[in-house]
């Protein structure tokens, strides 16, 4: 599991990021190959991510940055916190108004990374346009076959909360998201799935962070 060192960064991390992320803003996303567009938009929501995380940390998770518009707001997905293109961009934006309608590609959750102990690892390189392919089916394979992705016991198996809440991106039922497993679940894994009468979920909300734990 990768884990962010939130309480080490310095200023000089601090700029870093924010310099990486103003040069971000000032992309024609347009003007790039669509390969480079999933790269380019993978990357963006993982920055912003952390960045986010660490103005308002120490939080022990990230649904205590409430900073969405709203009085029942939780977390900071509906927050405009970037403009591209000259239109103020959420989280949620990018994840459910560009990256899963345009790309329509379930391995899009495997690579945004939601700050969280019960997400799919954020990644210590970034994604590319050369990359992105083999990265999201790494990605992938990583996570269904770690116990955040799927712990299958006897006839019983607990799945992340991801494929209960968008089970429409895979496959739309309790049956696609199980052939959806299988694809890239190793073969114990992929036997225990086959025995499984029951599917229940789970997500740990806990920061992903490296200096608390």
């Amino acid at each position: 599991m990768n884990r962010v060192a939130y309480g080490d960064v310095d200023d000089a991390d601090k700029e870093a990021l924010d310099r990486y992320i103003r040069s971000m803003a000032s992309v024609s996303v347009e003007s790039l190959p669509r390969d480079e567009q999933l790269a380019y938009w993978v990357n963006l929501y993982n920055a912003l991510t952390v960045q986010v995380v660490h103005a308002h940390y120490p939080v022990k998770t990230i649904r205590d940055i409430d900073i969405s518009p709203g009085l029942f707001s939780d977390g900071p997905w509906d927050k405009k916190l970037i403009e591209i293109d000259d239109e103020p961009i959420s989280l949620n934006d990018i994840e459910h108004r560009i990256l899963r309608p345009i790309w329509n590609d379930p391995r899009i959750h495997y690579a945004v990374n939601c700050a969280s102990i019960g997400c799919p690892n954020l990644l210590r390189s970034a994604y590319t346009g050369s990359t992105a392919g083999r990265m999201l089916e790494e990605a992938a394979r990583a996570f269904i076959n770690d116990k955040r992705g799927v712990n299958a016991q006897d006839e019983r198996a607990t799945v992340s909360s991801i494929y209960a809440w968008f089970t429409v991106d895979f496959g739309g039922d309790v049956a696609g998201v199980i052939a959806h497993l299988k694809r890239y679940a190793n073969p114990e894994l992929a036997s225990r799935l086959d025995e499984a009468v029951e599917l229940d979920d789970a997500y740990d909300w806990a920061l992903n962070d490296a200096t608390q734990n």
